[in-house]
């Protein structure tokens, strides 16, 4: 087997609230608010969308991606197993601590490509991640910054 392209980002982002406020932005639904397109679907009922083994698919284009929760501590940190079949696979990780602002929230992401033709797309993505985050962080202080932004997130304070 020839080695796959296999790439370690990690960035930062700040968030004006506190974890025990921002957490809901990082979780399955949460992000529906801010990232446009995102949209999971559970393929079974679930009560705690946070929970570890919690399953949920995303689509984006003619792909569609597997999650799984791996791992949740408190309102502090989060960890998705995803695979997109006949593309990548690895690790998505959400950390939250407190700062001046409210929260720096480190983002990690840790994938594999699994044929040749997804090589590109992830050295892409790599050279690309700074940007992503940036989107992310933008779009989270549009939220926010919205007339009803705050009030969105009020249930989930």
């Amino acid at each position: 087997m020839v080695p796959r392209e296999h790439v370690r980002l990690t960035g930062t982002i700040e968030v004006s609230l506190p974890p025990e406020q921002a957490f809901h932005l990082f979780t399955p639904s949460g992000e529906r608010a801010w990232a446009e397109g995102w949209d999971p679907q559970f393929p079974a009922p679930v009560a705690d969308e946070t929970e570890p083994g919690t399953v949920f698919t995303t689509d984006h284009g003619d792909q569609r991606t597997i999650w799984t929760v791996v791992r949740r501590e408190g309102h502090t940190s989060i960890a998705y197993s995803r695979t997109t079949p006949g593309d990548r696979a690895g690790l998505v990780t959400v950390t939250l601590q407190p700062s001046a602002g409210g929260s720096t929230v480190t983002v990690g992401y840790a994938l594999t490509a699994l044929v040749p033709e997804a090589d590109h797309a992830l050295q892409q993505f790599a050279h690309h991640y700074p940007a992503f985050l940036a989107e992310w962080r933008d779009s989270i202080a549009a939220l926010l910054a919205a007339p009803r932004g705050g009030g969105a997130l009020d249930a989930h304070r």
